[in-house]
């Protein structure tokens, strides 16, 4: 059984870490361990929206990150904006890139992983791989390094997802018999060894709302 969603909840403190901003879009670094947008009930309240509003009121949500991975998320400050970005991503139209820490090493240089997901419900929020009902699913990847031999072998990827999914990139790398490093829902027996989960949005590229010039952002990977 998984723990309530609020439990042990503390999410880091300290002043938000800002890439961009800009009269239409507000690009942040997200730390590992705050939710994206509230979860239910008063104990998980504090999260990167409410974080974000209080600073920008007019602030309004275009992605989600899951609570644990960290790096670039996009906010509207603008309806029109948020129309604007929100079709960007409901067509496909953004390039994201994230940096994970995954167990094993993993053969070959590249490739694409094609797996249509669904939730988990016995399991929720778990989801998996589901060839009947599942949502189409896509990620690329690539290895960036591999390190350490036995238990402590792991490769370093950059993955590329095509698709948004829930969870996509922690269940397509579970798939490949490869969990990220430190993830408590899908590598439980090797989550305690790692103070988060080893997967940060590295870089996100868009197209500007206000006259549609490219543009890209990027946070340090902190792992």
């Amino acid at each position: 059984m998984s723990p309530a969603p609020g439990a042990g909840y503390a999410p880091p403190r300290g002043p938000l870490t800002i890439l961009h901003e800009d009269h239409c879009l507000l690009a942040v670094d997200k730390p590992s361990g705050l939710l994206s947008v509230p979860g239910k009930g008063p104990e998980l309240a504090d999260c990167l929206l409410a974080r974000v509003q209080a600073a920008f009121p007019q602030a309004l949500l275009v992605h989600r990150l899951d609570r644990d991975t960290s790096g670039v998320i996009v906010f509207a400050l603008s309806p029109q904006a948020q129309r604007h970005l929100g079709l960007q991503f409901e067509r496909r139209h953004v390039r994201k890139s994230y940096v994970a820490r995954v167990a094993g090493h993993v053969a070959g240089q590249a490739g694409e992983i094609d797996l249509p997901l669904t939730v988990d419900w016995p399991n929720r929020p778990r989801q998996k791989v589901c060839h009947e009902t599942g949502r189409a699913a896509r990620t690329g990847w690539k290895v960036l390094r591999r390190s350490g031999a036995g238990a402590q072998a792991e490769t370093r990827v950059r993955l590329m997802p095509v698709t948004g999914r829930s969870h996509q990139l922690r269940v397509h790398m579970l798939a490949l018999g490869h969990p990220i490093l430190g993830d408590s829902l899908y590598a439980e027996g090797l989550a305690a060894a790692y103070p988060r989960l080893m997967l940060h949005a590295e870089a996100l590229r868009l197209r500007h709302p206000d006259g549609g010039a490219g543009l890209g952002f990027r946070a340090a990977c902190p792992f």
